[in-house]
């Protein structure tokens, strides 16, 4: 019988064992120094993963004026895919905002393969209430294309509180949740759609190479299917030397290198660092080593941290707005160098 049945069946609690408590007591030391323990490795693997050896080094961080934001790996990139196909949709940025919070609160950015009842995917749609098929559903481009079906189509969605376009979108039984994830929908947003320039960057622990000739044609695929119109390719090659911005050496993976334009007469300069920061969040799954854009680079060596000037020089400009590309670079193209085999 438990302490609180035996309490509540009239029964008094049992009086203190004080051999047994002053045992305990002599034990009190070590055990402090156990729980310090946990929660150091607690604190370590939730909030320094870079500070842990192995797959736990890896991670994404977006740095910008509203805040700070850390995903894993696959997290950033499905939602750097969703920022993509709003960019795509030509969609503003509060569109990404209200996309980013929902997939958040909804799979924690994770492409479910189940949920509630029939629900998948990044927003948990349901095939039975017409979403589509499991199959297309399980498609993070196909599913946030949905969404945003859906959300354009409510008045002034823009101007609405954040928690009522979501939810007006969603009908879930949780209607306030989705607020939640406001601010930190606000900050990734902010870098992904290119307002927020150099604002993201990831740590891998080695990105892999491509199949011979298929390196640049797979990013060239992707790139195609997340941003459409927005971007065109054109496969530059194989990079010249071992000194290059990549990194790239000759007893390692051949760096075959890729120039993604970019169309539209508005908006190019933030186009081309969405394009940027989306090429770092797949860097792993693409194998892109090297993302080159507005005199800036990043690479996927663990040494180097975030963004650096293309000369070598710092260039923490994290906090720094796009601009006109064209007077700090020569080029509006991003280009990109991806390892094969």
């Amino acid at each position: 019988m438990s302490l609180s049945e035996m309490m509540s069946a009239g029964h008094e609690a049992p009086p203190p064992r004080r051999r047994r408590r002053r045992r305990w007591l002599a034990c009190l030391p070590a055990l402090a120094l156990l729980a310090v323990l946990v929660v150091v490795v607690v604190v370590l693997i939730g909030k320094g993963r870079g500070l842990l050896p192995g797959p736990l080094s890896e991670g994404c961080e977006a740095d910008t004026p509203d805040g700070i934001v850390q995903l894993d790996l696959d997290q950033m990139e499905n939602a750097s895919t969703i920022a993509a196909v709003a960019t795509s949709r030509n969609l503003p940025e509060r569109a990404v905002t209200i996309s980013l919070a929902t997939a958040m609160q909804e799979s924690q950015l994770v492409n479910l393969n189940g949920g509630d009842r029939d629900s998948l995917g990044l927003f948990q749609q349901r095939p039975s209430q017409g979403w589509g098929t499991p199959q297309q559903i399980a498609d993070p481009v196909y599913a946030t294309n949905r969404f945003l079906d859906k959300l354009v189509q409510i008045p002034g969605y823009a101007q609405l509180p954040l928690t009522q376009a979501a939810q007006d979108v969603q009908h879930s039984a949780y209607p306030d949740a989705y607020a939640q994830h406001e601010a930190d929908a606000t900050t990734l947003s902010g870098a992904l759609t290119g307002r927020v320039q150099a604002a993201l960057s990831c740590t891998v622990d080695g990105v892999g190479a491509a199949s011979a000739g298929t390196g640049t044609s797979d990013v060239s695929a992707a790139l195609s299917k997340d941003f459409g119109h927005v971007v065109s390719t054109t496969p530059l090659g194989a990079a010249a030397s071992s000194s290059d911005s990549s990194g790239a050496s000759p007893s390692g993976p051949t760096q075959d290198r890729l120039d993604v334009q970019l169309h539209g007469s508005a908006y190019l300069a933030e186009h081309g660092w969405a394009v940027a920061q989306w090429a770092v969040a797949h860097a792993k799954d693409l194998h892109i080593t090297g993302v080159s854009y507005a005199g800036k680079q990043w690479t996927a060596d663990a040494s180097d941290k975030g963004w650096v000037a293309a000369d070598g020089s710092s260039a923490s400009a994290s906090a720094a707005p796009a601009s006109d590309v064209s007077s700090s670079s020569g080029s509006s193209d991003v280009q990109l160098t991806v390892a094969a085999s």
